[in-house]
């Protein structure tokens, strides 16, 4: 193949890749909640996302979403979920935890989120610790019981600490994907056959 082929063949390819990002993105976005039902914002809410907003942050669940717990009462990072968190951390991308504990745990979310962590750490399984300080005070954790989840209080509350940010939610139920879909964010559902573990990363990039 001469080089000018090769030029052609190479710009064919990037904007072949262009083009089933965007699709893929289309795809995943509206098919976040199973059967692209619960609120799940179709492409051209993205798009206009796209050109209002910057700094996607991704929230997560904890549990069986990011770790498991296991019969023993062990706790370790579910397949995939370490790696994922390295790849967003190395691209700077923003993360938080939308997670319930009991709300005795403590006054504040700082307060919980601590008695959270010495919990995990406590039964922690695996070769690296869980990565807390990616997460910084965006661990958003019910003060009563009114406000435990499915209730869209935490979600609503991390949308205001988020200010203009395009905002992600990753959990393995179908309820909360479909609530926090319906108070604006980018949903999915992790762990489903036929679709990756958790959101691109570079779809993640794509929204912001």
């Amino acid at each position: 193949m001469n080089r000018s082929a090769s030029k052609k063949l190479g710009r064919a390819s990037l904007a072949f890749g262009a083009a089933l990002a965007s699709a893929v993105l289309c795809t995943t976005v509206s098919a976040a909640a199973p059967g692209g039902v619960g609120g799940a914002p179709g492409m051209d809410s993205v798009a206009r996302t796209v050109g209002e907003r910057a700094c996607p942050v991704v929230y997560f669940d904890l549990g069986e979403t990011l770790v498991h717990t296991a019969d023993d009462g062990s706790i370790a990072y579910r397949s995939g979920a370490a790696s994922y968190l390295r790849a967003l951390r190395e691209r700077h991308i923003r993360i938080g935890l939308i997670t319930n504990v009991p709300p005795s745990w403590g006054t504040t979310d700082a307060e919980r989120a601590a008695r959270l962590k010495k919990e995990v750490d406590a039964t922690w399984e695996g070769p690296e610790p869980f990565a807390w300080n990616d997460f910084g005070g965006r661990i958003l954790t019910p003060r009563t019981e009114a406000e435990r989840k499915p209730a869209p209080v935490l979600w609503q509350r991390a949308k205001v600490q988020s200010g203009s940010c395009r905002l992600v939610f990753q959990a393995e139920t179908v309820e909360e994907v479909k609530v926090a879909a319906s108070v604006g964010y980018v949903p999915y559902q992790v762990g489903q056959p036929h679709r990756p573990a958790f959101l691109p990363v570079g779809l993640v990039q794509l929204l912001g």
